[in-house]
């Protein structure tokens, strides 16, 4: 097997969707291209895999790699999403963070793909995580706010060398009040990779503890997820037949089915 490559999804913010972009790519990744893939919640001051993947309880966590030297095969948790995870415990906040690089090269002879979930802050968490990775995807929304931070993110991690290869631009809503996409990729600096609308859909699948792209894997949402995987992993995608991506739209509009405008919505798709 080839070494596999580590990859950190970071923002310096949270909010933003940076954990919900992971569960999906790792959901896409193991299941749509087969890969072996494992999430490391790298967030070690305040961790939110464990409540994106319903699995609050876990005897082992990554504190038990840095710092009591645990065995590998004793902390990684395998999940019926198709891959397997490292979680952390927020009652362990002193971890020794610089062996996580270390741990993850290890890591990377048994792995396709390893996504870090960074922490929203510019300490030492964050920086561990960038150092860790072999590359970096920052996710940021179209609001000033979040563009400083961006600008922050993207700025570690170059000072890290650590290559910076996309932005993903989340909780798009299309309004005159946000900046735009171009203006996003201008502004930062980097290539601007994945769009992400805002979605209901997105909510309702946090709240049933499912990634959006197991629950409608034909949304605009989940094949913006899917494009990004590929890339990711430099594979090739086709987007699915105008007809399936039509049910999957509607299927994330189904309340308003009775008063759907079919000729404009079809239209859409093709």
């Amino acid at each position: 097997m080839s070494k596999g490559k580590a990859i950190a999804v970071a923002a310096i913010k949270g909010g933003v969707g940076k954990t919900t972009t992971i569960v999906n790519i790792a959901h896409i990744l193991a299941n749509d291209h087969n890969k072996k893939v494992l999430v490391i919640d790298a967030n070690f001051s305040s961790p939110n895999l464990n409540l994106h993947l319903g699995a609050i309880e876990n005897d082992k966590s990554i504190h038990h790699l840095l710092n009591n030297n645990e065995k590998l095969h004793n902390v990684i948790c395998e999940h019926s999403f198709g891959f397997h995870f490292i979680p952390t415990d927020i009652t362990k906040l002193n971890s020794n963070q610089h062996k996580l690089k270390n741990i993850v090269n290890e890591l990377k002879n048994h792995y396709d793909v390893i996504l870090l979930d960074s922490a929203p802050s510019p300490k030492d968490e964050m920086l561990a995580a960038i150092d860790a990775a072999d590359e970096l995807y920052v996710v940021s929304t179209p609001d000033l706010p979040t563009l400083t931070s961006t600008l922050k993110t993207a700025k570690l991690a170059r000072q890290n060398n650590t290559k910076v290869s996309g932005l993903i631009l989340n909780k798009v809503k299309n309004k005159n009040y946000e900046l735009k996409p171009e203006s996003m990729e201008k502004l930062t600096g980097i290539k601007l990779v994945a769009t992400i609308k805002d979605s209901v859909r997105v909510l309702e699948s946090l709240n049933s503890i499912r990634p959006v792209s197991l629950l409608n894997p034909n949304s605009d949402v989940s094949l913006e997820y899917k494009k990004l995987a590929a890339l990711m992993v430099n594979a090739s995608y086709e987007n699915p037949k105008w007809h399936i991506r039509a049910l999957g739209y509607l299927k994330d509009d189904f309340k308003n089915l009775t008063t759907h405008k079919f000729s404009k919505g079809l239209s859409y798709f093709k």
